[in-house]
């Protein structure tokens, strides 16, 4: 089993939208990416309520079988149109891998 946990700092504004408004469309749209990509057996978003300026504002923890799996879901359209989204709302990404 493979774990993919991305973590996001939000721009305050971009997109036309608030850093809130943006934190809830990613969410939404990253966990509806368990119906439409097989690969992807299970996926969590979170929203911070941490005032830290340490916290991340946003995080992805999902689930593959094995790392084909993963690759699969990172070069699959649905996948690639939320990575153009998120290029222009984040400050900032952290990333981990683990099986």
């Amino acid at each position: 089993m493979i774990k993919h946990i991305v973590m996001w700092r939000l721009k305050d504004e971009a997109a036309g939208a608030t850093k809130e408004e943006n934190a809830a469309k990613l969410k939404k749209t990253l966990e509806a990416l368990v119906d439409v990509i097989d690969e992807l057996r299970a996926a969590e978003v979170g929203i911070n309520f941490n005032p830290s300026p340490a916290a991340f504002d946003v995080v992805l923890y999902s689930e593959f079988e094995d790392r084909a799996g993963l690759e699969a879901y990172q070069k699959h359209p649905e996948h690639q149109k939320i990575v153009e989204f998120v290029g222009e709302i984040r400050s900032d990404r952290a990333v981990v891998d683990y099986e």
